[in-house]
């Protein structure tokens, strides 16, 4: 599933095999959000993780910094997959 541009954000939702999974690929994207100083708005509600991306400082609009953090969280989410297989 790819990123959704959505009213100048841009937006997915990660599904896990349970509470615990998602929580820990929250825990593990928290240390890759604060290397960027980029944060996203997120929801979590059991398995499901909604991420929602925009950068304040260029207008609530996508930038460069919203890209580069979803590429990074894709890459997290594949390798998390894996793990839990």
């Amino acid at each position: 599933m790819h990123w959704k541009n959505i009213n100048n954000t841009i937006t997915k939702t990660y599904v896990f095999s349970g509470f615990e999974q998602a929580m820990q690929f929250m825990q593990e994207a928290s240390s890759i959000i604060i290397a960027l100083d980029h944060h996203p708005k997120w929801t979590n509600t059991y398995n499901k993780i909604e991420i929602v991306l925009s950068t304040h400082d260029i207008g609530n609009k996508v930038g460069p910094k919203d890209y580069e953090l979803a590429d990074k969280l894709d890459y997290l989410f594949t390798l998390s997959n894996k793990e839990n297989k």
